[in-house]
């Protein structure tokens, strides 16, 4: 087989298997809702640490600023 053919029959095989390939949904973005955050009970002590350290059970107080509206770029345009 001439080097050229075996070119064509790869170049045919990849726009074949290009065609053929299932197309890709994109992800649902995730809610807030989705996400499990554990959180405090009531009457539940909890600590208060400064600096870096590890503590053998945590829990989620506050959670904050998630934004409700999507960011809108122009693309880097000017």
């Amino acid at each position: 087989m001439d080097p050229w053919s075996a070119l064509v029959m790869l170049v045919a095989s990849m726009l074949i298997s290009a065609a053929l390939a299932p197309k890709q949904q994109p992800p649902k973005p995730a809610a807030f809702e989705d996400i499990d955050f554990p959180h405090a009970e009531d009457g539940t002590p909890q600590c208060v640490g400064f600096g870096d350290f590890w503590i053998p059970d945590w829990c989620v107080l506050a959670v904050g600023n998630y934004r409700t509206t999507p960011i809108k770029s122009s693309g880097g345009k000017k």
